[in-house]
Protein backbone atom coordinates (compact mmCIF):
# COMPACT_ATOMS: atom_id res chain seq x y z
CA UNK A 1 0.00 0.00 0.00
CA UNK A 2 1.39 3.41 -1.06
CA UNK A 3 1.19 6.45 1.02
CA UNK A 4 -1.65 8.21 -1.61
CA UNK A 5 -3.38 5.14 -0.54
CA UNK A 6 -3.88 6.33 2.87
CA UNK A 7 -5.46 9.84 1.81
CA UNK A 8 -8.86 8.62 2.15
CA UNK A 9 -10.45 12.51 2.44
CA UNK A 10 -10.40 15.59 0.05
CA UNK A 11 -10.70 18.90 1.07
CA UNK A 12 -9.65 22.37 -0.49
CA UNK A 13 -6.98 24.74 0.23
CA UNK A 14 -8.06 28.49 -0.32
CA UNK A 15 -5.14 30.17 -1.27
CA UNK A 16 -4.74 33.49 0.08
CA UNK A 17 -3.67 36.73 -2.34
CA UNK A 18 -3.76 39.79 -1.66
CA UNK A 19 -4.63 42.40 -4.69
CA UNK A 20 -6.14 45.89 -5.82
CA UNK A 21 -8.91 47.32 -5.11
CA UNK A 22 -7.39 48.45 -1.54
CA UNK A 23 -9.83 48.68 1.26
CA UNK A 24 -10.84 51.87 3.43
CA UNK A 25 -7.76 51.83 5.34
CA UNK A 26 -5.29 51.78 2.10
CA UNK A 27 -4.88 48.33 2.58
CA UNK A 28 -4.95 45.70 -0.01
CA UNK A 29 -7.96 43.11 -0.30
CA UNK A 30 -7.38 39.84 0.83
CA UNK A 31 -8.96 36.92 -1.85
CA UNK A 32 -8.90 33.07 -1.39
CA UNK A 33 -8.37 31.25 -4.65
CA UNK A 34 -10.11 27.94 -4.04
CA UNK A 35 -7.79 24.39 -5.32
CA UNK A 36 -10.92 21.93 -4.77
CA UNK A 37 -10.61 18.14 -4.56
CA UNK A 38 -7.24 17.96 -2.45
CA UNK A 39 -6.57 14.62 -1.30
CA UNK A 40 -5.55 14.52 2.14
CA UNK A 41 -6.48 12.86 5.84
CA UNK A 42 -7.35 13.92 8.99
CA UNK A 43 -6.51 13.29 12.34
CA UNK A 44 -7.37 15.03 15.54
CA UNK A 45 -4.48 15.84 17.77
CA UNK A 46 -4.53 15.78 21.47
CA UNK A 47 -3.23 18.61 23.13
CA UNK A 48 -1.01 19.53 20.29
CA UNK A 49 0.44 22.80 20.98
CA UNK A 50 1.19 24.89 18.69
CA UNK A 51 3.47 28.32 18.34
CA UNK A 52 2.26 30.99 16.03
CA UNK A 53 4.19 34.21 16.34
CA UNK A 54 4.08 34.92 20.76
CA UNK A 55 1.16 32.82 20.68
CA UNK A 56 0.30 29.17 21.75
CA UNK A 57 -2.54 27.76 20.23
CA UNK A 58 -4.08 23.92 20.49
CA UNK A 59 -4.68 22.79 17.26
CA UNK A 60 -8.26 21.45 15.99
CA UNK A 61 -6.65 19.12 13.52
CA UNK A 62 -4.12 17.37 12.16
CA UNK A 63 -4.31 16.92 8.29
CA UNK A 64 -1.70 15.01 5.89
CA UNK A 65 -1.38 15.90 2.08
CA UNK A 66 1.11 14.60 -0.20
CA UNK A 67 4.48 15.55 -0.74
CA UNK A 68 3.68 17.99 -3.99
CA UNK A 69 0.96 20.21 -2.38
CA UNK A 70 2.01 23.36 -2.29
CA UNK A 71 -0.11 24.97 1.19
CA UNK A 72 2.24 27.94 3.33
CA UNK A 73 0.46 29.27 6.60
CA UNK A 74 -0.84 32.18 4.63
CA UNK A 75 -4.00 29.59 3.58
CA UNK A 76 -7.12 28.02 4.91
CA UNK A 77 -8.42 24.26 4.34
CA UNK A 78 -12.05 23.76 4.13
CA UNK A 79 -13.10 20.22 5.34
CA UNK A 80 -16.36 18.59 5.36
CA UNK A 81 -17.96 22.75 5.14
CA UNK A 82 -15.43 23.48 8.02
CA UNK A 83 -12.89 25.95 7.62
CA UNK A 84 -9.85 25.97 9.62
CA UNK A 85 -6.36 28.40 9.13
CA UNK A 86 -3.19 26.70 8.69
CA UNK A 87 -1.47 27.29 12.06
CA UNK A 88 1.86 25.14 10.46
CA UNK A 89 3.06 23.13 7.74
CA UNK A 90 6.05 21.24 7.42
CA UNK A 91 7.38 19.06 4.69
CA UNK A 92 8.33 15.14 6.43
CA UNK A 93 11.28 13.28 4.31
CA UNK A 94 11.28 9.83 4.55
CA UNK A 95 15.03 10.12 4.68
CA UNK A 96 15.93 11.02 0.71
CA UNK A 97 13.06 13.14 -0.49
CA UNK A 98 9.96 14.53 0.45
CA UNK A 99 7.46 11.98 1.75
CA UNK A 100 4.72 14.18 2.79
CA UNK A 101 3.23 17.93 3.99
CA UNK A 102 1.95 17.80 7.99
CA UNK A 103 -0.37 20.53 8.76
CA UNK A 104 -2.19 21.63 12.29
CA UNK A 105 -5.60 23.49 11.86
CA UNK A 106 -7.48 25.66 13.71
CA UNK A 107 -11.22 26.05 13.15
CA UNK A 108 -11.75 29.90 11.71
CA UNK A 109 -14.72 31.99 14.39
Amino acid sequence: MSYSDLLINTCTINKMSQAAPLDGYGNPTVTWTPVAGVPCRWSTPRNREVKVGAEVVLADLQLFLGADTDITEQDRVVLDGATYEVLSASDRQNGTANHHVECFLRTVR
